[in-house]
């Protein structure tokens, strides 16, 4: 018998398919392999994660304690007129802190391979359940970790009756920290089943804009919790059991998540994290927006307005913020935070009015930006209109501020209510909506971070030299061109000097935030 023959006759050779463990666990070690970083790097990365986040709760402990030591005692007798109690204010919080957690969970997968694995893993034979195992469990234990902290420092910042309950606190947490892993787990469950994680995210934004006008609503009907709920001991169990359950039944489908499905949210979910690190908001704020974009437009608009091309920039500045239900809701829900406060007898004062007035204009002034960030991104009608970049900048202020007038009306009219006087009041409004339109602008064109020059160390870590500046570029129009209306907040009462100061803020603010710098030259 030749050789010929013993080759033709011998039986085919058995090929072993690595399992998906393994292929994930031989592409951890390559990269750590090409990644040079020994066990010391990994030790300091360790030791500086842990400081950073030692330092951020000692923080955090000192503002709850002396935020439960400025609190007000709740009143003996009922005031008069509609009141919302603080344990009622916190427990709505909380529900928004659920509706917070659905529309991440919606947005970002929760189940989602990027990048290089996707292109790698996806397509090869071998079972998803052991390659998409850690990036399931991954998101379930951060909400967990994120919301036990959380949940813990919110019942410790309430007021007592002056023995701190540190039992109760983790009590809290713990139960807080088991239901958001479970609300996450629940949503990987609906992703396997084929849940559009776009309704997914709107759930959790209706959910948000809820808690406004439910404040609102128990203001006025009398709703009023003496304490928040305290959560039963028997209740850690239960939810344990229920994330154990919903953690199997998640295991057990992942293979059934669609291999388009897994690449869009790890999509999603890379840039977001990318975003973070880079401490890039703007690229956040578009990678969140897109996640949950629908892909298809059931209506068309027509824009028979649209005759020039001033107006041509306007529509498209009002179609990105029409088509973005999140961005309404924002600058709806935003807009009853001022009134919500002035509810709350127990810290209705100037001071909390005034902090209240500028953060939530400052969340529905970002929802108005959407129009300008992604021309900052993609720069297309910018460039194709023939319009100055300064005349553009201009215009893109149009949107921005005729829905900041809207929220300012009803901002200031909240203000009007607990210190009276509404007529000067919306007076003040429109004069200072100019500078919610122009810091909308100029937060959307700050240049990004340079992380090619020098860094120093912080305790967030290292971050290039001059990020604060960047970083600030919208916020110090804000806090500047908004002067005189937290002096008149202050001193509960609108006058001519601050109206007449207010009209020059709003002109500076403008004139800054329109202006575009030259172009170096080549000699320069």
């Amino acid at each position: 018998m030749t050789a010929q023959d013993a080759d033709a006759g011998a039986a085919p050779l058995a090929l072993a398919v690595p399992s998906g463990r393994q292929i994930r666990r031989l592409t951890s070690a390559t990269a750590r392999r090409r990644g040079g970083a020994g066990i010391g790097e990994l030790l300091g990365d360790v030791y500086y994660a842990v400081i950073s986040a030692a330092i951020g709760i000692a923080l955090a402990l000192g503002l709850v304690n002396a935020m439960r030591d400025a609190l007000p005692p709740e009143p003996a007798v009922p005031l008069a007129g509609p009141d919302l109690s603080i344990p009622s204010l916190a427990t709505l919080f909380v529900v928004g802190l659920v509706g917070v957690l659905l529309s991440l969970a919606g947005r970002l997968g929760p189940v989602g391979v990027g990048g290089a694995e996707a292109t790698w893993w996806l397509s090869l034979p071998v079972d998803r359940r052991g390659l998409l195992r850690p990036t399931a469990v991954r998101l379930p234990l951060l909400a967990g970790a994120v919301a036990t902290v959380l949940l813990a420092l919110i019942d410790l910042g309430l007021p007592n009756d002056g023995s701190l309950s540190v039992g109760r606190a983790l009590r809290v947490g713990a139960v807080g920290g088991l239901g958001a892993a479970l609300l996450v787990l629940l949503a990987g469950v609906g992703q396997s089943l084929g849940a559009v994680r776009r309704r997914i995210a709107a759930t959790g934004n209706a959910l948000i804009a809820l808690v406004p006008l439910l404040a609102l609503l128990g203001a006025v009907l009398g709703w009023s919790l003496s304490d928040v709920p305290e959560p039963p001991a028997v209740l850690i169990p239960v939810l344990a059991v229920a994330v154990v359950a919903a953690a199997v039944a998640l295991d057990r489908r992942l293979a059934r998540i669609p291999a388009r499905d897994l690449r869009d949210s790890g999509s999603v979910a890379s840039q977001a994290v990318g975003a973070v690190v880079s401490l890039d908001s703007r690229e956040l704020g578009r990678a969140l927006t897109d996640g949950a974009a629908a892909t298809r437009r059931r209506r068309v608009a027509r824009f028979g307005w649209v005759r020039s091309a001033e107006t041509a920039l306007v529509a498209a500045d009002l179609a990105v913020f029409v088509r973005s239900p999140r961005h309404v809701l924002q600058v709806v829900a935003a807009a009853c935070v001022p009134a919500v406060f002035v509810g709350v007898h127990q810290i209705a004062n100037p001071g909390v009015l005034a902090a209240a007035v500028v953060v939530s204009g400052y969340v529905a002034m970002v929802a108005t930006a959407e129009g300008a960030r992604r021309a900052e991104m993609a720069p297309i009608l910018d460039r194709l209109l023939p319009l100055e970049a300064a005349r553009v900048r201009q215009l893109r202020m149009v949107v921005p501020g005729a829905v900041m007038l809207a929220w300012s009306a009803a901002a200031f009219a909240a203000v009007a209510q607990l210190q009276g006087g509404l007529g000067g009041w919306l007076v003040l409004a429109v004069l200072s909506t100019p500078v919610w339109a122009g810091a909308a602008v100029r937060s959307a064109y700050r240049p990004s971070p340079d992380w090619s020059g020098p860094l120093v160390s912080t305790a967030a870590g290292a971050l290039p030299v001059g990020i604060g500046g960047v970083l600030a570029r919208g916020p110090d129009v804000v806090i500047l061109g908004l002067v005189p209306v937290l002096i008149s907040i202050v001193l509960g009462f609108v006058t001519t000097p601050v109206l007449l100061g207010q009209v020059a803020a709003s002109a500076i603010a403008l004139a800054v935030c329109a202006h575009v710098k030259a172009p170096p030259t080549a000699s320069e």
